[in-house]
């Protein structure tokens, strides 16, 4: 992130100036996330039709390791992640 700059060192053109650039960063910064959000709504409409469906077939929709892994998740008890060079099963 850029730092800030002396306001009382620049001029009022180059204040004009900022101004317009910061605006335009930020009309483009919330384009980008309206995007975002639009892709997430997409994934998240898609995750609920394929519950519905596992529902309708009897399925369990949520199961009590979801629950526990859930609680843990908010409880901040999530293990931390590290890489580990495994070579999946039935690719040896």
């Amino acid at each position: 992130m850029d730092t800030f700059p002396d306001l009382g060192a620049l001029t009022d053109q180059e204040l004009k100036d900022l101004i317009k650039d910061l605006t335009d960063e930020e009309i483009e910064i919330s384009y980008r996330r309206r995007i975002l959000h639009g892709k997430i709504d997409i994934l998240r409409a898609e995750l609920v039709n394929r519950l519905r469906r596992k529902d309708e077939n009897g399925e369990l929709v949520i199961s009590g390791a979801d629950v526990q892994q859930l609680t843990d998740i908010l409880a901040g008890r999530v293990p931390q992640v590290t890489e580990v060079a495994e070579t999946p099963e039935g690719l040896e």
